[in-house]
């Protein structure tokens, strides 16, 4: 059984998050899904709690009838080698990396691991959608319907406009 780590932060969880998920459970059999910056929160760039982003991918990839998964926080370290140690001690045992972030990539490269850029969508990141949210454009189509509906249930999007 190949199992795959997805590192990101999730900030929040959006469409092209999901896509990631879909083709790495094409290429693996398990995913585990780490959240990066776990102890981050109620910031600009770090709006959510850890629990929140869990609930997130735990309501999209429920709503896609995705079930060979689990996620776990992951908090920075500032420390390449006791940053890739933690998660290689304390999340189960993956064969390969994945992350849109170059600097996640190079990590786990340098430790040794196999790894895989997971390509960005156009138009459709965390930082587009915090984005759209504080210019209050239109952000419901770039995230699951189930995630939109988290954030207005939370209060998430004033919490954003007023980070």
């Amino acid at each position: 059984m190949h199992t795959a780590l997805f590192i990101g932060r999730f900030q929040p969880f959006h469409n092209a998050h999901l896509a990631d998920i879909k083709k790495i459970l094409g290429e693996n059999d398990f995913v585990v899904i780490a959240i990066g910056s776990s102890q981050h929160h109620s910031t600009r760039e770090n709006p959510f709690s850890y629990s929140e982003r869990k609930k997130m991918i735990e309501l999209a990839l429920k709503a896609g009838r995705i079930k060979n998964f689990r996620i776990f926080p992951v908090p920075d370290m500032y420390n390449d080698r006791l940053w890739v140690e933690y998660i290689t001690y304390r999340l189960p045992h993956f064969d390969v990396v994945y992350s849109g972030n170059a600097w996640t990539l190079k990590c786990f490269r340098k430790f040794g691991y196999k790894n895989k850029k997971i390509k960005l969508l156009k138009g459709i990141s965390s930082t587009i959608v915090r984005d759209h949210i504080t210019r209050e454009k239109e952000w419901k189509k770039l995230v699951p319907g189930e995630i939109h509906n988290f954030i207005k249930k939370i209060k998430g999007e004033e919490r954003i406009r007023f980070a």
